[in-house]
């Protein structure tokens, strides 16, 4: 009995860290001016692009629209940005971390509505929105997270050496921060919930309490709800990078901008 009862925990174990793999569906033409961002929306994929130097404000950056069959329909469909990064959706409005700013643009449209100036920061990186309407964005370049509310800025999280990606989930905000996933309460406390051995850049929830996990350097992670971290993709020995990704939860896809190879590429989670 004992020994039945062992070899049904040690079953029940591997059932829930059980291995996730990654099956390539398609990848976009390699026309995209340095995709560093991808948000999946029921209409499509938005793709943000530097198309430069990844913190020169220059006026190259813009957005592009691809369909969910990877097809690019829109390269130029927002113009003007400086070297837009990190994307969140609400309301039909789209907000882009462009450097010193957030910039709203309303999707129905197709046209920038207007820049919020992140006062104090130095280079945004990411952007997410929580269910209240707060706007949380990285400052990578300066070491903060600040958030904004009825379009004021406000430093939230000072002292965030390394911070990159981040992701509202309920009450908690996640934080791609150095080589650790961490997440943070009310207190703002950030609390280590997985190691890594390169900085995390996109991270986005799988809908069970597990979490999909980029490195920009070209690695893709599974990570369970209790810290286990799963490799699905190591795309190194290629040169070809892993950006902040996007996820389809209802169809578990997972949309990696490759950056200097200039496409997108779509994985199936297994």
């Amino acid at each position: 009995m004992k020994r039945f009862t062992t070899l049904l925990l040690v079953l029940i174990a591997v059932a829930v860290h059980a291995q996730h793999t990654l099956e390539k569906i398609w990848e976009s033409d390699s026309t995209l001016a340095i995709p560093e961002s991808v948000l999946y929306d029921k209409d499509g994929l938005f793709v943000s692009l530097i198309d430069g130097q990844p913190w020169v404000a220059d006026g190259k950056g813009g957005i592009a629209r691809i369909d969910k069959n990877g097809k690019i329909t829109n390269l130029t469909w927002i113009t003007g940005l400086q070297a837009p990064k990190g994307m969140a959706l609400e309301k039909k409005k789209l907000y882009v971390a462009d450097m010193t700013d957030v910039v709203v643009i309303d999707v129905k449209s197709g046209k920038i509505e207007s820049r919020i100036p992140v006062v104090g920061s130095k280079g945004l990186n990411d952007v997410t929105i929580d269910d209240k309407g707060t706007i949380y964005t990285s400052d990578s370049q300066g070491g903060q997270i600040f958030t904004i509310t009825k379009g004021k800025s406000e430093l939230y999280i000072p002292e965030t050496r390394g911070v990159n990606g981040l992701k509202a989930v309920g009450n908690e905000l996640y934080i791609c921060l150095g080589n650790g996933l961490y997440k943070a309460g009310a207190d703002k406390k950030p609390v280590l919930v997985a190691s890594m051995k390169m900085g995390g850049d996109g991270i986005e929830p799988v809908g069970n309490g597990d979490y999909i996990v980029s490195v920009w350097q070209g690695l893709v992670f599974y990570m369970t709800k209790d810290g286990v971290m799963q490799q699905m993709l190591d795309s190194r020995p290629q040169k070809t990078h892993a950006a902040d990704i996007g996820y389809n939860a209802k169809e578990h896809i997972v949309y990696v901008p490759t950056f200097a190879k200039k496409s997108v590429v779509a994985y199936k989670v297994k």
